[in-house]
């Protein structure tokens, strides 16, 4: 038997990503948000509201990065989730994370994230169901720690996710079979 449940916003698991810009004065300000995705191969779709520090910053800047956040640093991720830029201007500071500029674009690569998407701003979205910043990749780069030769390997970047529901974070990790290959078995 099913039982309905209060929650709306049901997805699980959700990327927990870390969106990087430079404030107007050069210093870093780093978002967490929950709410973002792949749009199609090459375009980040973020939606995030124009009241964040962040949004502002990606529109003057005209780029950003999207890390994935591991859990080596979930206390960091969620303090930028707690944490306004609007309201504490070093709150990247306080963290205790390191950056470095990226090479392709006008924004910040967050050292201690293992995996990082370089994007250029392409709109803002907004209206009743307008979804928010849309960005291209224009360069991906990854730690040495977490590469299998030329390859990422997942397990290794111990990405986390969060969990609606309870309003947890998750670590990722297992690999359970090859994607569109499992499935061949009933064809």
């Amino acid at each position: 038997m099913r039982k309905n449940i209060k929650t709306t916003e049901a997805i699980f698991p959700m990327p927990v990503l870390m969106i990087a810009t430079y404030n107007e004065d050069g210093s870093v300000d780093v978002m967490n948000a929950a709410w973002g995705t792949m749009l199609e191969r090459d375009h980040v779709i973020l939606n995030l509201t124009e009241t964040h520090k962040t949004v502002e910053n990606i529109k003057a800047r005209k780029a950003f990065t999207v890390s994935i956040a591991d859990a080596e640093h979930m206390v960091q991720a969620d303090y930028f989730g707690i944490v306004s830029g609007n309201d504490t201007s070093d709150k990247f500071e306080k963290s205790g994370l390191t950056a470095k500029k990226s090479e392709a674009v006008d924004a910040p690569i967050i050292n201690e994230f293992p995996l990082c998407l370089e994007c250029e701003f392409i709109e803002y979205q907004d209206g009743q169901y307008g979804c928010g910043v849309i960005g291209r990749v224009v360069n991906t780069t990854a730690d040495e720690s977490v590469m299998d030769g030329d390859k990422v390997d997942i397990e290794k970047v111990s990405a986390i996710a969060f969990d609606p529901y309870t309003h947890g974070y998750y670590k990722v990790t297992e690999r359970l079979g090859d994607a569109f290959k499992e499935g061949l078995a009933l064809k």
